[in-house]
Formats: C-alpha cells, sequence, structure tokens
C-alpha cells in the first residue's frame, strides 16, 4: 500500500472546495458523470485510432445509489488509470499552482474549477470519504483503489478489477444525506446529464403492474445522446425541431419559429432557439435558454452570454468555448462569451428575415405574437433595430401589414405636415378610440395599431432614429388638427366670444383630481360631434411610458389633461349659445359696460404713469388704479359666475359633456346613471 500526500500545502483547499466552490452543490454529480462520459469518448476515440483493440459497442456510464452503504457510485468503462496517472492527474495536476490561485481569486472560489480542472475533487463537498477503483486501458496495467478522506492525505493499493474502466464511490457525509434520495438523484442528473453523448442508466426502468409500480430488467437511460442541436438541419425537419422543443418544455404551445445555430469559425456554436408564443402583453420567460458545454448542462441564467432581449427566448445553446465553471463576472467579461453574444444577435436578425422573404404571408400571421421580441431588441440592441428594420412590420387598422419603407410610401402624400414629417397616426385600442380613428379615416389617413406595452418606448426611438418622422395618437387633436398643414384653421368666433362661453362648458366637465379638462372652441363642420375630447400627445406619451416604468417620474403623478373641443358648427351648440343669448343678454350687455369703462379708466391711470419712475406715481394714483383693478376683477368674476350657473342649469350643456364621455369610456357610476335619467327627460 501506498500512502501520500497531494501536491498542495495549504490546509484551506478542502475546506473551500467544500463550502465555497459552487454555489449550488448539486453541481458534483454532474462534474463526476462528465468525467466518467470523456473517458468513455477517449476509449472510443483510441479504437477508432486501432490503439485499443477492445469492445467499445456498448460504452455506458452507470450511477448506482446505495442507501444501505450510505454511497453514490458513478461507474464508466472508459479509458481508466494506472497507478502512475493517478499520481499525475488526481495528485499533482490539479492542484499545480493552486496556492497562488486561491489566493488571487479567494473571492471568487468559483473560478478555480474553471482554471484548474478540479471537477474530480467536487465530490468531496458531499462526501466524507472518496474512492477510486480503477483499471487501465493499457496492456498489463494493474488495477488500483485510491482513497482520501478529505485531507491532503491520501491511500493508493493494488486491487483486483476484471473491466476496463473507473468506479468513484463516494460515502456521503451526514449533512448530505438528502442526496441519498432517489428522486433527488434522477432530479440532478435530468437536469444536467439529459443530453450527453454516452448512455448514462441510473437504476432499472419501472412499469405498473398488478395496481403498483415494480423495476424492469431493462436499464433506465436518462438521457438522448444526439439531441436535435448536434445534428445538422438539412437532417431535420420541422416535426423534429417540434419534438425536441416538447422533450425541453412540456407543457409549452408550439413555438413559432426555430433558429439553428452551426457556428465552427471563429468559435464553436451550435443551438436551436425557439420563439415561443407569449399569452399576454409581455409575459417576461427569462432563464427559459439552456447553456451547454459539449453537451453538459452548464446554466439556464444566461444574461450577459445572449443579448437581454433573447432572453425571452426559449432553447439550447452549446459551445465549448465558455467555460463550464465560472463566475458570472468571469463569463460577462470574456471575449468569446460576448463575439457569441453579437454573433447570436446577427444569426436571429439573419434568420427573422431570412423567413420574412421566403414566406411573408406566414410572417404577417404570426406578427403578433412575435412582434414583442423584435420590439425589445430593437430598443435594447442598436445593431439589431438597424437590421430589424428591415421585416418589423406596422399593422393598420384594416389589418394589412407594412415594412416601415412601404407604409410611408403609402402615407407621405396624404399625411406630410407644414414641416415636412410624415405624420403616423395611430391608436392604442381600435374599439375605444373608435371614433377619433373612424374620424381620421374620412379625412384619407390612415391608421396604425400600436397597441403593446413596448409601443410608447419604440415610438420614441423612432423619432429619434428617423428624425423625419412623428407619431401622433388618433385622439390627440380633432381630425382637422391631426396633421397640420400650411392652411390656417377656421375662425367664426371671437377671443371675446369664447371667453364668455368658455364659463358655462366649463362648468359642466367633471370635477375630479385624476385629470382636468380645457374648453376650446373650433368649427369641426355640422355634421361633426358637438363635443369631442381629445389627450395631449407629449403628456399622455410621457405618462403611458411612467406606468410602464412603475410610475417612477414626475409625469406619473399629474392629473391627465384633457381637451374639451366645442364644436361651434353644431346646431347643438349653436341652440345653447342662443339659449344663453336670450337669457343673459340684457344682464352681460350692462356687465360688459361695466367692464369696459373700468377697462378704459384702468388703461387711463396706467397711462398716466408712463415714463415715471415707480417713487415719482403719486400714492393716491397708486390706490386708485388698485382699486379700479380690483373692481374689473371683481366684475369679471361676477360675469364668470353668472356665465358658469347658467351652464350647469342648461341640461343640453351638460348632456353633450357627458356624451363627449360616454364616447371616451369615461362616464361611469352616479354620472352614468343620471345622464340616462337626463337622456330620459330630453327625449320627452
Amino acid at each position: 500500500m501506498q500512502t501520500g500526500k497531494i501536491g498542495v500545502t495549504s490546509e484551506n483547499l478542502f475546506p473551500i472546495i467544500k463550502k465555497f466552490l459552487y454555489s449550488d452543490h448539486d453541481i458534483f454529480l454532474r462534474e463526476i458523470v462528465s468525467n466518467a462520459v470523456d473517458a468513455t469518448q477517449k476509449l472510443k476515440t483510441l479504437a477508432s485510432k486501432d490503439e485499443y483493440k477492445g469492445d467499445v459497442t456498448d460504452l455506458k456510464v452507470r450511477v448506482k445509489l446505495d442507501k444501505k452503504a450510505k454511497t453514490i457510485t458513478v461507474s464508466d468503462n472508459g479509458i481508466g488509470m494506472t497507478a502512475e496517472e493517478i499520481e499525475k492527474y488526481i495528485n499533482e495536476i490539479a492542484f499545480s499552482g493552486a496556492n497562488d490561485f486561491l489566493e488571487k481569486y479567494k473571492d471568487d472560489a468559483n473560478a478555480i474549477i474553471g482554471h484548474f480542472g478540479l471537477g474530480f475533487y467536487s465530490s468531496f463537498m458531499i462526501s466524507k470519504e472518496v474512492d477510486i477503483i480503477t483499471k487501465s486501458y493499457k496492456e498489463g496495467s494493474k488495477p488500483v483503489k485510491w482513497t482520501c478522506q478529505g485531507t491532503p492525505e491520501f491511500t493508493l493499493d493494488e486491487i483486483e478489477k476484471e473491466e476496463v474502466g473507473t468506479d468513484i464511490v463516494m460515502h456521503i457525509n451526514e449533512d448530505s444525506e438528502e442526496f441519498l434520495d432517489e428522486n433527488k438523484i434522477s432530479e440532478i442528473l435530468n437536469k444536467y446529464c439529459k443530453f450527453l453523448p454516452v448512455p448514462v442508466v441510473f437504476r432499472k426502468q419501472k412499469e405498473w403492474k398488478d395496481g403498483k409500480e415494480v423495476e424492469t430488467d431493462k436499464d433506465n437511460q436518462i438521457n438522448d445522446t444526439e439531441p436535435a442541436w448536434t445534428k445538422m438541419p438539412a437532417d431535420l425537419k420541422d416535426e423534429d425541431y417540434n419534438n425536441f422543443y416538447r422533450k425541453l418544455y412540456p407543457m409549452a404551445d408550439e413555438p413559432l419559429f426555430h433558429i439553428h445555430l452551426n457556428v465552427d469559425y471563429p468559435f464553436n456554436l451550435t443551438g436551436i432557439l425557439y420563439f415561443p408564443k407569449i399569452k399576454n402583453n409581455f409575459e417576461v420567460q427569462k432563464n427559459k435558454i439552456q447553456l451547454y458545454s459539449n453537451q453538459v448542462f452548464v446554466t439556464d441564467s444566461v444574461e450577459g452570454i445572449v443579448p437581454e432581449f433573447l432572453t425571452l427566448l426559449h432553447g439550447v445553446l452549446d459551445s465549448p468555448d465558455i467555460p463550464l465553471n465560472v463566475s458570472r463576472s468571469y463569463l460577462q467579461s470574456d471575449s468569446n462569451v460576448k463575439k457569441i453574444s453579437n454573433h447570436i444577435t446577427k444569426k436571429v436578425a439573419d434568420r427573422l428575415s431570412e423567413i420574412f422573404k421566403e414566406s411573408r404571408e406566414n410572417f404577417e400571421k404570426k406578427w403578433d405574437d412575435l412582434k414583442i421580441f423584435i420590439e425589445y431588441g430593437m430598443l435594447t440592441d442598436d445593431k439589431f433595430y438597424d437590421r430589424a428594420m428591415k421585416f418589423f412590420l406596422f399593422k393598420n387598422t384594416e389589418g394589412k401589414y407594412f415594412t416601415f419603407e412601404e407604409y410611408e410610401q403609402l402615407i407621405k402624400e396624404s399625411q406630410t405636415d407644414k414641416d415636412k414629417k410624415v405624420v403616423h397616426l395611430y391608436t392604442t385600442n381600435q374599439e375605444e378610440q373608435y371614433t377619433f380613428v373612424e374620424d381620421a379615416r374620412a379625412k384619407g389617413y390612415d391608421v396604425l395599431i400600436l397597441d403593446d406595452v413596448l409601443a410608447p418606448h419604440l415610438i420614441n426611438r423612432f423619432e429619434q432614429k428617423q428624425t423625419d418622422t412623428s407619431f401622433v395618437r388618433v385622439d390627440a387633436d380633432v381630425a382637422e388638427n391631426l396633421i397640420k398643414k400650411e392652411d390656417s384653421e377656421k375662425e367664426d368666433l371671437s377671443w371675446e366670444e369664447k371667453q364668455e362661453l368658455s364659463p358655462v362648458f366649463q362648468a359642466v366637465v367633471p370635477e375630479k383630481n385624476d385629470h382636468t379638462f380645457i374648453v376650446d372652441f373650433k368649427d369641426l363642420g355640422e355634421n361633426a360631434s358637438p363635443m369631442v375630447i381629445t389627450r395631449s400627445e407629449f403628456m399622455r406619451r410621457m405618462k403611458d411610458m411612467s406606468a410602464a416604468q412603475g410610475g417612477m417620474n414626475m409625469y406619473g403623478d399629474l392629473p391627465d389633461s384633457l381637451n374639451l373641443v366645442v364644436n361651434t358648427a353644431h346646431p347643438l351648440v349653436k341652440k345653447v349659445i342662443e339659449a344663453k343669448d336670450k337669457k343673459l343678454s340684457t344682464q352681460l350687455e350692462k356687465m360688459n359696460a361695466d367692464i369696459a369703462a373700468q377697462k378704459a379708466e384702468a388703461e387711463k391711470l396706467e397711462k398716466a404713469k408712463e415714463g415715471k419712475k415707480e417713487e415719482e406715481v403719486p400714492q393716491a394714483e397708486k390706490e386708485q388704479l388698485e382699486s379700479v383693478n380690483n373692481e374689473l376683477a371683481k366684475l369679471e368674476e361676477e360675469k364668470r359666475s353668472k356665465l358658469a350657473d347658467f351652464g350647469k342649469k342648461n341640461k343640453l350643456a351638460k348632456q353633450m359633456v357627458d356624451l363627449a364621455l360616454l364616447a371616451n369610456n369615461m362616464l361611469k357610476g352616479a354620472d352614468l346613471d343620471k345622464f340616462v335619467r337626463r337622456s330620459v327627460e330630453l327625449i320627452k
């Protein structure tokens, strides 16, 4: 028997392995099984070169759980090791430079394995003792058993062993007895070893017999050794891709598209990415891409490895150029990872462009489900934005689809404003904004549907990139003013007339804290609605973006600023004006005369002050001017009060305001009940 010490002087190595090497102790089984797979693949390679004459037709890795002995054994029939190789690969190489490395990475112990191949030693995280029982493929080699109890001391004995290969026997410590559960081992193997390239067997297959589950004589192979991404795209059909998707995500709906990646220069990368169906407006399903290295599962937390917007996709990526066991910070700064990330972005854009060109009809059918990915990518990745502009689609209210360029050609002539900007009109809810959409279309305009949560951000991005383009929601103004042309608006009321009418209608708008109304007057034509409620494009867009970000900015708490546009050409509005004139004309004439007299007096006193410094104006004149201004303010307030009182009592004025509110889905509860009752009274 040989005894000795592992080639490491620090007594701290094993505690670090046990406690800090991995955040997830489950990974020990991945490491040991992966080593066993490597050993079998190496033997197969030697056989292909005629350097090994034995049988390689039944290479397997077996995992065995013995609850009574409290052991987990991973066995392979691979190349095995000689005593000299154990000394070299287990006792020396794995620890070369370990002390310096530990000092350098004491705050990032995850990096150890990635640099020094310490995968085998992860077994000590859950073991009080580990045995290596092995026989090399080399002729004349003696089988040996290496034993270590998690200290630098080990023993090495010659033993009897018939078959070539290696058994790793882990004697589970008291703190880790959870790993003696059969379901736990199945779960770990299914997570990390599901697609390893060599058959991995754990226990026997089970079947139901006489009302209970019993073991059969057949081995239970837990992995698919040739998953879809390892094959050439030409050898796969759509059915194969969909079957593989169901294997990855048994409960998911059928995917929209898939992209098969197969790159061997300037780095190795294979994989299949799927665009899943999103069930609601923005259902973020990150951690659905599985990252592999040579078919060994690494992680499903791929942020920093793939572009942010592609974390919404599902599927598999496999690259030996991504280290297995290094920390996330290392991955995010690794040059290979960055190259892979950029390449994936390009491949996804190329594939989408290809699908768009090959089958635009199919692309359009899936656009509503697909667009959230593309919009997210355009918002977070400039290069993807430029590529996506070729296949990004607008959908209009008629259900037709256009690329950005196609749509600009469609609307350029009719929807270019006086500043030479092409105005894209849009609705965020075709049903709720139906009247505005129809009014815009009646003017000969086309209207887009931009109804998802990313739309406000995307609109801003478009306007930043395409500076000769603007976007205006259909309810931002009356149809005549949505696109400002050179011709001026019709004006049939003077400023004084508008000032006199404003209190009448301001008196009947709702008084609520969540929105304010500004009354305006326009000639919209006698066939248009008597009143229209519009929303400022700028303020509404800022509030929409604030809501999408959780309301954490100055616009989120501001009330909605709404415009009540009174159509002065409508017969009902004229009827209210006539009623106002008939009831208040005498009183208003006197008030206006008094106001005019006070204004004249105020102007006279202001003129007397011209050319004088403040201290040169007599105090009596100052007091007289103040008195005149106070009287003027009082008279104007009396006039507004008189007009407001008329407005409150005028059922027709209130009815028209409520109709405008109803058209905007803003009339509810008690106000709606009053509207219905008033409607009955007016109909009688």
